[in-house]
């Protein structure tokens, strides 16, 4: 199982040196289909062809980090297998990246972007929005989610990604289990399995942490050592709300 390295490479290069952006480690294939939700972004930036994963929340629009922004982005959606042409599979170009307005003010902060699909998505029985959580409602340490993405399944520098949907079991941390440098407890959680060495880190960056049925996080840094950091979507709620009441036609 292989993509193009240049999918894998250009992603190491968003993030500063010794942090990275998103794999399934210590995890397992997913049941073909059972994550509806999950959206797969083919990005180009420049000549480089890069990989992220994001989230159906709506049927047009979709979430991910800011970090995977592009100069176009391509969402496949319905997939389990992204390297075939599924009849489950929708491709859809995206309209408009809406990056928050405070990323990039300070590093890792604010790590999260709505997507505008140029065309609606047809939702069925393999394609589905997934639920958002209460603002400011946090998920307490010991809470047991998972993830899913079609990123690296090997940390370091193997350079082999997935073909089909991973996922694996994770765990809510106290925020002093992540104790890097630029890591904010009021927008960033802390997640991540260190004794069994399960996480997410690169190629699965933008993909949603899954709590019950609901979407609490988005992949988005850590070292090559679980726990790794997530976007804390409840802190970001007025925002998604307010953006995507704005755009709607």
């Amino acid at each position: 199982m292989q993509l193009f390295m240049l999918i894998l490479l250009p992603v190491a290069s968003l993030l500063p040196p010794g942090t990275q952006a998103g794999e399934i480690i210590g995890g397992q294939e997913a049941q073909p289909h059972s994550r509806p939700y999950m959206a797969y972004l083919d990005i180009q930036r420049g000549n480089n062809s890069l990989l992220c994963g994001g989230f159906l929340v709506s049927e047009n629009f979709v979430l991910t980090a800011a970090h995977c922004k592009g100069d176009k982005i391509t969402v496949k959606l319905g997939a389990h297998n992204i390297r075939e042409h599924e009849e489950s599979q929708q491709v859809i170009l995206v309209g408009h990246q809406y990056l928050h307005l405070d990323y990039g003010k300070e590093p890792h902060n604010n790590d999260i972007m709505l997507l505008k699909l140029a065309k609606r998505a047809k939702l069925n029985r393999w394609v589905k929005t997934i639920n958002l959580p209460h603002t400011k409602k946090k998920v307490k340490p010991g809470r047991k989610c998972s993830v899913a993405g079609w990123g690296r399944t090997v940390a370091q520098n193997n350079l082999t990604l997935a073909t089909t949907l991973q996922e694996v079991d994770v765990e809510v941390l106290k925020d002093d289990k992540c104790m890097y440098r630029h890591y904010n407890a009021s927008t960033m959680m802390c997640v991540g399995d260190p004794e069994k060495g399960k996480d997410s880190a690169m190629g699965d960056s933008g993909g949603p942490l899954v709590c019950g049925k609901t979407a609490q996080g988005i992949v988005s840094w850590g070292t090559y050592i679980p726990p790794g950091v997530y976007t804390r979507l409840s802190t970001f709620i007025p925002w998604i709300r307010a953006t995507m009441r704005r755009l709607q036609p």
